[in-house]
């Protein structure tokens, strides 16, 4: 992978994560809300569920 790469990979997750509170900022707000309610374990868990799917794109991609 060369750097040009990583820079167009990166700019594409910051699209994708200002997708929602831009299209709609009550519901991120609320979103954002219930997941200050977790607790660490389950906001661990939703991030190694994340880990592995990406790995899961990755290797089915690549």
């Amino acid at each position: 992978m060369d750097q040009q790469t990583f820079w167009l990979a990166l700019a594409l997750v910051l699209v994708i994560e200002g997708l929602f509170p831009f299209v709609s900022p009550t519901g991120w707000r609320k979103m954002f809300a219930q997941l200050l309610q977790l607790n660490d374990g389950q906001i661990r868990f939703f991030g190694l569920c994340s880990i592995v799917a990406g790995l899961g794109m990755i290797w089915l991609l690549a």
